[in-house]
Parts: structure tokens; sequence; C-alpha cells
């Protein structure tokens, strides 16, 4: 086979690759998209937008049985599962198909649909032998669900991501492994559509949630709808005829076996690097596998390798892997002028019910970076006017700011709105805006933001703010 010749090869084609892929194509027309698996992206086709249709039809149904609060009947909730799954998957298809659109706009000889390794640090060689010499390459291979060992061996009865939403119907029940984002999103959505639901994990992580006050409301709220243990005694998950058999200790003490449909496994996602041959790159390498980089420019040592997305296991979002795509591809085809990109300040959000939101610094870098020189300020949702007038008044938010000069440092929340007030305070962070600034601007009445406002407020107080500094 000839060989092929390119400035700059991208291995991977979701997210971060596109990315990569148009930021590159800016500076030089020598550029091959590389793909080994399906186009769609993780987003797409697994991740952000099938889970969210699932979790909308789940807020409908939960909308409609807790319509009597208000005053307002409605006869008997019936969810239909097996057209509850085909929406999921016609819309999950229209997202994945604008994406399929773009990849098939790109010139035909700027991708390549292979799997590639390593032979050198310039060159790549697919499976069926064929070499790319590459000066520069971009590693944007993603990554693949974890599996826990109780859950090997479950055969078709065991779900991840890239599965669940490929179900005809709505399961029975379902024991999800994992209370992480995905794991309670899928959840919370499949209890409200009627599935019994069963949630374990290991070490008493909930979301993500740092804040022990905080992680323990979000664990006596999910409790009040399904089964979750965040530190699980799990003795084993065994297939049978028609579903898995899970042996677990009960939160009451007592051992318990029960039959489910399904097993989820939400246990975390790896980095697909493991078969990309990166031993023969002379890169070191951490204990994931993954190349050592630098997180403003992306380069891997000081070579002309470049990581981006999920592949360099620094923040597995979306809007992460965009700004990595993009910087990578930059200084991979303007090499060696490399430059250091914009990494945004951090947001992350759990659209569960109520959502979690965290913002720039959580309690733990807190802790470490700014030690006795922070405070933070709460409120509760509980008795919050706009929240109560919804019936949606659960939750707490906490704020944080550096003593002396006010700073605003970030933010962590279980509660209504989190996806809207999360922006609004990652926007602050960005801005560097100190507690008394944001003090300064408007908040209509009534709406949910004015929650904000009460845990700032108390915040500013605990910072003993000088009057001149305000």
């Amino acid at each position: 086979m000839t060989p092929l010749e390119v400035e700059v090869a991208i291995v991977g084609a979701g997210t971060a690759g596109m990315g990569a892929y148009r930021a590159a194509r800016i500076h030089t027309d020598s550029v091959l998209l590389i793909e080994g698996g399906v186009y769609g992206t993780t987003c797409a086709r697994v991740g952000c937008m099938p889970s969210k249709l699932l979790i909308a039809a789940a807020e409908a149904a939960h909308q409609a049985r807790h319509a009597p609060a208000f005053g307002v009947q409605v006869p008997a909730v019936t969810v239909d599962g097996a057209a509850v799954m085909a929406r999921v998957q016609r819309e999950r298809d229209r997202f994945v198909n604008s994406v399929l659109k773009t990849i098939d706009a790109m010139a035909p000889g700027d991708r390549l649909t292979a799997k590639v390794k390593f032979r050198n640090p310039h060159t790549l060689e697919t499976s069926h032998g064929q070499l790319i010499h590459a000066k520069r390459i971009v590693i944007a291979t993603g990554s693949a669900p974890v599996i826990p060992p109780v859950l090997k061996g479950l055969g078709s009865h065991l779900l991840t991501n890239e599965n669940v939403f490929d179900l005809p119907t709505l399961p029975t029940s379902l024991a999800v492994f994992g209370p992480g984002v995905l794991g309670l999103e899928l959840a919370q959505a499949m209890s409200r559509l009627g599935v019994r639901v069963r949630v374990f994990g290991v070490g008493g992580g909930i979301a993500g949630i740092q804040d022990p006050a905080i992680r323990d409301y979000a664990n006596q709220t999910f409790n009040k709808e399904f089964y979750l243990d965040a530190s699980a005694e799990v003795k084993s998950a065994k297939e049978m005829a028609n579903g898995v058999e899970v042996n677990y200790l009960h939160r009451d003490g007592v051992w318990r076996t029960e039959p489910f449909d399904y097993v989820l496994a939400a246990t975390g996602r790896s980095p697909v690097v493991a078969d990309l041959g990166l031993e023969h790159t002379g890169l070191p390498l951490n204990d994931r596998g993954v190349p050592l980089f630098d997180r403003f420019t992306l380069q891997c040592g000081n070579s002309t390798i470049f990581i981006a997305g999920d592949a360099s296991n620094d923040s597995p979002l979306l809007h992460e892997a965009t700004d990595q795509g993009r910087i990578a591809g930059e200084n991979a085809a303007r090499f060696p002028d490399i430059r250091p990109g914009l990494r945004r300040t951090p947001l992350a959000v759990v659209f569960t019910d109520p959502q979690v939101a965290s913002v720039g610094l959580g309690l733990k870098q807190l802790e470490q970076q700014h030690k006795d020189c922070f405070a933070e300020g709460l409120v509760s949702f509980e008795d919050q006017g706009r929240s109560r007038v919804m019936l949606r008044n659960q939750g707490l938010l906490k704020v944080y700011g550096e003593q002396g000069s006010g700073l605003f440092l970030g933010a962590e929340m279980f509660g209504p709105a989190a996806e809207h007030i999360g922006h609004l305070l990652a926007w602050a962070a960005q801005q560097r805006m100190t507690v008394s600034c944001m003090l300064d601007m408007p908040f209509y009445h009534p709406v949910i933001e004015e929650g904000l406002r009460t845990a700032l407020r108390d915040l500013k107080q605990k910072l003993h703010l000088d009057p001149l500094l305000a």
C-alpha cells in the first residue's frame, strides 16, 4: 500500500477530534482525520443527548403524577415503555445524523476509516498495514465504559451507556452500579418511568458532590424515590435465564438476593489508549497509560504529539473536549509555535431532579489551596419563594469566597435550576468578580436566583469585607 504523508493526523473523530480537525484546517490543508469505530460522537450517540431524552420523558411522567398538588386532577398516568424508547432512539438518531452530515461535508481525502497504532512518534499503521507518516499527531480516541469485576460475565443482561438506549422498551427492574453522573441520571429517570430501581455504589460518592452536607441532603432526597446505597456491599451478580440476581447487604443489615431484568454498569469510563502502541512513542505515561501532557497546550512532553478530549482523562465533558480539541489542533498545525489555550472556569451539571452543579474550585481544592482563607455562604431552597410556588423547594447551595479580597472562588449546589445558576456563577468566576460585585448585579422577583442572592449575602457577611472594598 502507498504510504500517506500528512502534516497533521488526528486519531479519533469524536467531539475533540472534530474540533482538532477544524482548528488545524485553518492553518494547513494537510490534515487527516482517522476514525476506527462508528462516527457520531459519544455525546450524540450514547451520552448527553439520549440520556436527556429519557430524562425529559421521566419529567413528563413525574409532573403528571404530581399535578394534583396544584389542584389539577390528572387521570391515572401510564407509561408506554416502547413509545418512550422509540422517541429516545428517533431523536437520538437525528442528533447523530447531524454529526454525520458534518463528517460527510469534509473532503474525502481528509478522512480515513481505520484502526491505527503508533509505529514510532511520527508514523501510524492501520490494521491493514498502510503507513501514515505525520509530522504531528493528535490523540482523540475518547473513552469506554469500565466494567467492575463483580459484573463481568453477565452477557446480554449487562447494560452500559453504549447499549442502554437501544432497548426496545423499558425494563421492569434495573440494578444500577455507580451513583455518579450517568448512574443517577438514568436511575432516577427509569424510576420515574415506573422501573423498579436499586443503586449500588462504593466509597460513598454521590454525583461527584464534594460537600458532606450537600451530599447527605442529596442521599436522603434520592432515597425517597428509589433505593440508593452509596457504600454498598455486593457479594455477587449472577446471570439467570431471564435476568440477573444480585446478592447484597441491604441498608437494614440483612443480606438479600433480588432479581432484576438488567444491570447497568455506570462505574466510570476509561481512556481508550491501550491499543495505540504508545510504547513506541517514547512518551512517559501515567498509571492509566495516558501520556503526560500540559493541560494548557495539550502537548505531550516536548514531542510533536498532542492529546485531547476523554482520551486525556482530564475533564470528560463535551465543552471541555471542544476546547481541548481546538487547542490541540491549533498547536499541532502551528508547531513549533505552541501557545497556551483558554481553559475555562470548571463547570459541571448533573441533570437529576434536583439538579447538581459545581463551579470553580471545589471544597477539596479550597481546603488545599485556600486553607483557612475562605468562607462559605449557604442557602436552603426549602423556603425560597419561587421554588415553593413551583413545588421545587428542595436543595442547598454553598458559595465560596476568599478572605481579604472578597473574590468569588466557586460553588456547589443541589437544587432547582442548578444548570442555570451554575452558568451565572461560572461566568462570575471567569470574570474574577468579587462577592460584592455579584450582589450589585440585578436580581428579578420572584425567581429562583433570589436564592443565590441570599447565599451571596450570607457569604459577604462571613467574609467581613471592608466597606471601602465592597
